[in-house]
């Protein structure tokens, strides 16, 4: 029986790990396939407080892993298969452990960016290949940027890249944007935003230096097109890691967890969320670390007022 069960190790799990293990509530982390979520996949990371010269995203995730060891937090690694939440104590099916059981839960699985699965993709990630913007943009200014997508986040995206970018091209598949009117008007008006519209990508080019191009699938004409580019961002979204909770939590339309405004209280007493997997506006380290803080105060409010 463990007081608290956290699943996940981004920023947000094991910052809620850190607070735990230090209310001497020896929390047990379930790591995933890729301890460390998101920011492993990163290079250097210069917007995290703390950091003036800037961090690697695994040397942050790794930093903060052995922060929550040192105050007695116990990590193992599985994948969660299904949860019992319809009673206390709480019951986790766990892959290459069995079952676990505890009395609170910790939710901070995250959010997965849907990529495209062309050529080229994967194997420049953190070469010129990106999903977070506010994460990446700084390191391609004076550069041309291609965004891929033709939603608001896409195009907001684009919107902020043109503070660093010489030039940012916008790459839909179809001729027509499901962005909001004014969110199209906004960046029409911006001088450095070229459209390629109504083109498939079909691979992401690079070199020895990164990305150098992206070749499109004119839909019109038939023919092949390469957009040169240093960076290809993929903006068509995200989905929460939700899938093994089985309906248990109330989610919204997308998946994502729904708390409680100004805290971290799912619909079940005694789970709690945070970070990306209940996050649909910020989706940034230092936000998902704070609501990691925040689920590891409310669960250790909720066992006090247990007792």
């Amino acid at each position: 029986m463990y007081k608290s069960i956290i699943v996940g190790t981004g920023p947000a799990g094991l910052t809620a790990a850190i607070y735990l293990a230090r209310a001497n509530m020896k929390p047990l982390i379930i790591e995933g396939p890729q301890p460390g979520g998101q920011l492993t996949t990163t290079t250097e990371i210069e917007n995290f407080p703390g950091f003036p010269d800037g961090i690697m995203g695994p040397e942050l995730m790794d930093n903060m892993r052995k922060q929550a060891e040192r105050f007695g937090a116990e990590f193992r690694t599985g994948w969660v298969n299904s949860v019992e939440l319809n009673e206390r104590p709480f019951k986790l099916n766990v892959e290459g452990i069995g079952e676990l059981v505890t009395e609170t839960l910790i939710l901070s699985t995250g959010a997965t960016a849907k990529y495209l699965g062309i050529p080229g993709e994967q194997d420049n990630i953190g070469r010129g290949v990106s999903t977070c913007a506010t994460c990446d943009g700084f390191f391609f200014r004076g550069k041309d940027i291609v965004v891929i997508g033709g939603g608001d986040s896409a195009l907001e995206e684009a919107n902020f890249l043109t503070r660093f970018a010489s030039k940012v091209t916008i790459v839909n598949r179809r001729e027509e944007l499901r962005a909001s009117k004014i969110m199209q008007d906004r960046v029409r008006e911006n001088s450095k935003v070229e459209w390629s519209l109504n083109r498939t990508p079909l691979e992401v080019i690079a070199g020895d230096r990164g990305v150098n191009a992206l070749k499109v699938l004119n839909n019109q004409t038939g023919q092949e097109e390469l957009l040169e580019a240093s960076g290809v961002f993929v903006a068509i979204g995200h989905h929460p890691n939700t899938a093994f909770l089985g309906g248990s939590i109330t989610t919204d339309d997308n998946g994502y967890i729904v708390v409680k405004p100004g805290t971290s209280e799912t619909n079940i007493p005694g789970v709690f969320a945070c970070g990306d997997v209940q996050d649909t506006k910020y989706r940034q380290a230092i936000t998902a670390a704070g609501s990691g803080c925040m689920a590891a105060m409310d669960c250790e409010k909720y066992i006090e007022n247990l007792k």
